[in-house]
């Protein structure tokens, strides 16, 4: 009998595309893979400071090549990352928080994540006020 266990093969799972059975995990994907995209952004960034460091004409060039219709494009599409990406910062905000009570009441997660967006968003509202009134742009009276 032994010699028969010895033989049989473990039984093994197949991990192939775990994560799009359940929808969890596609949105847990989903939020990891824009940290790719939080990358290039910041990578961006930094050959921009580089080319600042490198004078006046590369950084122009550098100003320049941003103005491409492929680099507008991949702007709107990394805004619209980071977007998803904040939002998803924000509802794991209140799992990462101890229990709130309010008098004998539990403060519910989606409560916290509303105040933590509030609390954000505070800031450049009232920066935006400043500038409406300030500023007189026809463009501003849209926004």
């Amino acid at each position: 009998m032994s010699a028969q266990m010895g033989k049989r093969r473990p039984y093994v799972r197949s991990m192939a595309g775990w994560w799009t059975r359940d929808p969890y995990y596609i949105r847990y994907m989903a939020m990891e893979a824009t940290s790719v995209l939080v990358a290039v952004y910041a990578v961006i960034l930094l050959v921009g400071l580089l080319r600042l460091t490198q004078g006046e004409a590369a950084f122009n060039g550098w100003l320049d090549s941003l103005k491409s219709p492929l680099s507008v494009g991949l702007h709107v599409l990394i805004l619209l990352v980071f977007v998803y990406h904040t939002w998803s910062w924000f509802k794991i905000m209140p799992k990462t928080l101890p229990t709130i009570f309010i008098g004998a009441a539990k403060l519910e997660q989606a409560t916290i994540t509303w105040i933590g967006v509030v609390a954000a968003l505070c800031f450049p509202c009232r920066w935006y006020a400043g500038v409406k009134q300030r500023r007189r742009d026809w463009w501003l009276s849209y926004l």
